[in-house]
């Protein structure tokens, strides 16, 4: 028996064993169905095979480089722990600063202000001897370089990044000041004389990302903005080798897992094959990148579900290569906390020492769907930088207005996508908690007259958000929370199903539901609605009670309350639609419908009838 074990062998099955297999699977659906097409329109396989190979360099290090710049990867240069410190005051930052570098944070990082650029070399003392900058100066950089001019006389070698993005600025305010590329220009050249090692060229996509742009739109414009400033900086007569040692790479990274991963590995691809036209060496073509979690993924909400997103995030960042990275708080949006501050650094940590992804070289090498991916994105970009480039290169297609639009484009069908509920958002536009209590503020910064459309700064949550913000405003007027009265036909196990459907697709909304549990009778349903304090109905059940009594008792409801909104859980097919719609069916709420809209229009209704009501 042992020995028959021993020898027992599996028939070796072929491709296309698989793909009948499946298919079989599918019950009469197409291989083809389980593919997907994400917002680059890139189509995604179901299976990858070894005929998807794609040939890669033997070892990291090399071009192309999509395996990284380091030949051991972070066993010889780990990845630094850029946790961008929040702060009231500069003393406060100081002291929080010390305490970070004791906990595991290995490089300088926080937000400048006015304050802290004009004391930035007194408020460091003798933390930058040991740990790298990781700083996007934004419009203070020059006074923050002029601060750090005592350290360059005393002998300081300052490493790692204090560098800003004119471009990027443009895009986000919607100005572009007079003179700052020259000022900009300036401030390169002066810290490269003061601090030889330190980075000053930031080329930053956060703010395309956080308009909404797709991996291919972020890739490129990286690519456009970097050759615009080395064109910039060739024509004031900096080498080109200098110029390339000066920049570093912002990227947010989001919540597709793969897609982000891949993203960073297309960006050095595309890096490389640019400076290799422009006739570099192979060793200063590698593509030194700076990454955050994206903020245009997180809620305020729920916030607690940001750690898993944050988690995710940065677990994809690591794993394509990046060199500095921040993970953001899970309520950074409301206010971080010494607590949450806390465990998104150990979040990297974790990754580092316990995770041990600083002991593995390329973890993604070799994928067969990851390296596929890499290409087909690297490709798709390169043609949307070379597309940039007929329109004039970054800055026209921005004073154009026509880079905005492209981006917008994109948002428009992921925010489609989201009120839809096709993406989920968890605790959001599904499983929503409507006992949830919380307070925040929304600032809109304000834009100067340009010739530059600025791009909005956007999270897809803040649709469902303001639906929540409204309907809790509306409960605080009136004394009522927004409720939509479901009428519940037949038993428990008939309409259970569709319930709980409705119940979480009106929580999203911060809408609650009055349940009449199980009816029978006009009488009973006559008597629930009038005692729910809503105008809002839902007929709740499975169809066949929907023909045999909806009809008669949708028809004796209309009649009874005339100024109520009567709703059908559920699709009918489409000869019984026309006939609900016809006896006084409002809307069918079902999976297909766009759920913001919806609960957007009743809270409007709601609003006005409030409104009626207080004027009465």
């Amino acid at each position: 028996m042992l020995e028959r074990i021993k020898n027992q062998t599996f028939s070796i099955k072929s491709l296309e064993d698989w793909k009948a297999k499946a298919e079989q699977s599918l019950k009469g659906k197409k291989l083809e169905s389980l593919q997907s097409t994400t917002y680059e329109t890139i189509v995604l396989k179901p299976l990858y095979t070894a005929e998807d190979e794609q040939p890669v360099s033997e070892f990291p290090g090399a071009a192309d480089f999509r395996r990284g710049i380091d030949l051991l990867g972070y066993n010889t240069n780990e990845w630094k722990v850029a946790q961008q410190i929040s702060y009231q005051t500069a003393d406060e930052l100081k002291q929080k600063l010390d305490d970070s570098v004791k906990k595991g944070q290995t490089a300088i990082s926080f937000a400048v202000t006015k304050e802290v650029a004009a004391n930035f070399s007194e408020l460091l003392g003798d933390t930058t001897k040991n740990y790298p900058f990781a700083i996007n100066s934004k419009w203070l950089q020059t006074e923050l370089l002029n601060s750090l001019t005592n350290l360059s006389n005393n002998g300081t070698q300052l490493t790692g990044y204090i560098a800003n993005d004119p471009m990027a600025l443009f895009a986000e305010m919607g100005a572009a000041p007079e003179k700052a590329l020259q000022i900009w220009e300036n401030d390169i050249r002066q810290a490269d004389n003061q601090f030889p090692h330190l980075r000053t060229i930031l080329i930053d996509t956060t703010i395309y990302h956080n308009g909404g742009a797709n991996a291919v739109q972020e890739l490129a414009i990286a690519a456009a903005t970097g050759v615009f400033y080395l064109e910039k900086l060739g024509e004031s007569g900096m080498e080109l080798e200098k110029a390339l040692s000066k920049m570093i790479f912002q990227f947010s990274i989001g919540s597709n897992f793969f897609m982000e991963l891949a993203k960073l590995r297309a960006a050095r691809i595309m890096w490389n094959r640019i400076t290799e036209l422009y006739g570099v060496e192979e060793s200063v073509r590698g593509m030194q990148i700076s990454a955050a979690t994206s903020r245009f993924t997180k809620t305020i909400y729920d916030p607690e579900v940001n750690l898993l997103r944050a988690a995710n995030e940065a677990f994809a960042a690591v794993l394509g290569g990046v060199q500095y990275l921040h993970v953001e708080p899970f309520d950074e949006l409301t206010g971080s906390s010494p607590f949450s501050e806390r465990i998104a650094r150990n979040m990297q940590l974790i990754l580092k020492e316990e995770a041990l992804l600083q002991k593995v070289v390329d973890p993604a090498g070799g994928s067969w769907y990851v390296e596929a991916l890499t290409n087909e994105l690297a490709e798709k970009a390169w043609a949307f930088f070379q597309e940039i480039d007929t329109k004039g290169g970054i800055l026209e297609g921005l004073q154009s207005n026509w880079l905005q639009k492209e981006i917008a484009k994109v948002f428009s069908k992921k925010n489609l996508d989201i009120e839809t509920r096709k993406q989920s958002i968890i605790g959001t536009n599904v499983y929503a908690r409507l006992d949830e209590t919380v307070s925040y503020e929304t600032n809109v910064a304000k834009k100067e007259n340009s010739k530059i459309v600025a791009i909005p700064q956007r999270r897809l949550a803040e649709p469902y958000e303001k639906l929540r913000r409204k309907a809790k405003k509306l409960a605080e007027q009136t004394g009522l929370a927004p409720t939509v009265g479901m009428l519940c036909l037949g038993d428990l196990k008939q309409y259970k199903a569709r319930l709980d459907f409705i119940r979480g697709f009106l929580a999203a909304g911060g809408v609650k539901t009055a349940e009449s549990g199980p009816l029978f009778s006009l009488e009973n349903a006559k008597e629930f609605i009038s005692t729910i304090n809503s105008s809002f109905v839902c007929l709740c059940g499975p169809n066949h009670q929907y023909e045999s009594i909806g009809h008669e008792l949708l028809s004796s409801l209309k009649t009874e309350f005339p100024t109520h909104s009567f709703f059908l859980a559920g699709l009918p097919d489409k000869e019984n639609q026309r006939r609900w719609l016809t006896e006084g069916i409002h809307q069918f709420i079902h999976v297909n419908s766009n759920c913001y809209q919806t609960l957007l229009a009743i809270l409007e209704e709601w609003e006005v009838t409030a409104d009626e009501t207080q004027k009465a």
